[in-house]
Order: structure tokens, then sequence, then C-alpha cells
């Protein structure tokens, strides 16, 4: 399971530093300077979260005889995965509203809280696995 857990964290820290140049070179000629402030939100929330991914593979790695299979690990990684599906893809499409006729920006606002939930439920169902599987050494 962490290796999964792994190439997705640096799948997404990839996708990241893309996201991250080309907010800084290409859009501020494509969109208002108030929406480059929500896609660098977005860049952000996912590079962290990328890396927390990146985190809980080597922890569930280091901690493998202990956890095994735990459903936890599993239930956070991928709370953490629509969280970023949710939130910071909520965000990256109402940076690019103004260049659409279609005004989508009703449906996806309500999105971004259920992707900050998913955010909340991941570190909550982590915190439980790290607190029920402690060890003393």
């Amino acid at each position: 399971m962490h290796r999964k857990i792994l190439l997705w964290g640096l799948m997404l820290s990839l996708l990241s530093v893309v996201l991250g140049a080309f907010g800084a070179h290409a859009l501020k000629n494509i969109v208002p300077a108030e929406k480059i402030t929500i896609f660098e939100t977005g860049v952000r929330y996912l590079f962290l979260h990328a890396f927390t991914l990146i985190a809980m593979a080597l922890y569930t790695q280091h901690n493998s005889v202990l956890l095994g299979e735990h459903k936890g690990i599993g239930w956070a990684s991928n709370l953490f995965l629509l969280g970023i599906l949710f939130f910071c893809g909520s965000l990256f499409l109402l940076t690019f509203q103004p260049l659409c006729t279609f005004n989508y920006s009703r449906m996806i606002g309500p999105i971004t809280p259920i992707g900050g939930l998913c955010f909340i439920l991941a570190w909550a169902s982590w915190i439980r696995v790290v607190w029920a599987h402690k060890v003393d050494k």
C-alpha cells in the first residue's frame, strides 16, 4: 500500500511544480490578478498534501510490521486524494471561470468546502492510526 501512496504523492508533487511554474509565468497574461491568488492557494494546498502523502508512505513503510494493511491509512490517503481533487481542483476551475461563457462557479463553489472537509477527515484518520499504534521504545 505504501508504494501506491508514495507514487500518488510523487506524481502530485510534480504536478504542483508544473502548475506553480505555469501560475508564476503564464497565468498573469490569461486571468485577472485576484484569480491568480485563488490559483496559488490551490497549488499550495496541492503541494502540501502531496508532500503529506509522501510522508504517510514513509511512515507506513517504516511501521509496516505494526500497521500491516491498516484500513485507517487507506482511508486517510484516499481522503487526502479526494481533498486534493475537490479542494484544489475546484480552485483551479474557479481561476479560469472568467474565460468561459458558461458560469459554473455556482456549481463549483460548494465543492471547495467538501474538499476541505476531506482534508480534515484525512488528518483525523491519520492521527487515529498513529494514536492507536503507539510503540514504547
